[in-house]
């Protein structure tokens, strides 16, 4: 108990409000983790450090998302479009494999992210590849 009487106060629901955007991004096609991503951004400077941490931490998730997601979705139309001469089959399962990983990674890192937020306590490598 004086543990959490040591710490200053943070507030974690508007990085849980992120969160949740991310979670929804399903639903409506990544329109809410753009709206997440503007509000991590924009609160991230004047967070304390463990919320800071989690703003870190779901920016870093946004952009590798983003990057890997568009490896993914060339592969995949370059492979749909070459599949009529059967080269581009490769392509085609190599693209649907990293989207697959990317939607796959990108929720994981989230739960985790959530959990740490859950204990009160900053993300611990908000810049890692992994979780």
């Amino acid at each position: 108990m004086t543990e959490t009487l040591d710490r200053p106060h943070e507030d974690r629901v508007l990085p849980a409000v992120v969160y949740g955007l991310y979670i929804l991004s399903i639903p409506f096609v990544w329109l809410t983790v753009l709206i997440g991503v503007v509000l991590a951004y924009a609160n991230r400077d004047t967070a304390g450090p463990r919320m800071a941490s989690h703003y870190q931490f779901l920016i870093q998730t946004f952009w590798k998302s983003i990057w890997w997601a568009v490896i993914g979705v060339v592969l995949f139309v370059f492979g749909l479009i070459f599949s009529v001469l059967l080269i581009g089959i490769p392509m085609l399962i190599a693209g649907c494999l990293i989207l697959a990983a990317v939607h796959i990674w990108f929720y994981v890192r989230i739960a985790v992210g959530l959990i740490y937020l859950a204990q009160d306590e900053p993300y611990p490598r908000p810049d890692a590849w992994l979780f």
